[in-house]
């Protein structure tokens, strides 16, 4: 699952490359899905510096059909817990 944009543009287009990620915090599978998508913006990164920009939208483009993931992180986070109650939206049962 790591190496998927790799193997989605294949391995030509990594040939040049040294690729070094850590990863911090999570579980296994968010961290996986971490990597993975910092394969991915990396190499869009560097095709737009290094490279030419219709090379970047094509390797973009294909990465956006294959899982807008890739690109685009999930904003989903943890809601914070509040008073009155057991979580975020949970509140305690009142009996008069």
């Amino acid at each position: 699952k790591g190496f998927e944009p790799v193997l989605i543009l294949g391995q030509d287009k990594f040939a040049n490359l040294d690729i070094r990620i850590r990863v911090k915090g999570g579980g296994m599978t968010a961290q996986i899905y971490a990597i993975r998508s910092a394969i991915a913006k990396s190499i869009v990164a560097y095709y737009a510096k290094y490279v030419d920009e219709s090379s970047k939208n094509e390797l973009r483009a294909t990465l956006l059909a294959y899982d807008r993931n890739l690109l685009v992180a999930d904003p989903r986070r943890r809601e914070p817990k509040k008073y009155g109650g057991r979580g975020a939206r949970a509140r305690f049962q009142k009996s008069y």
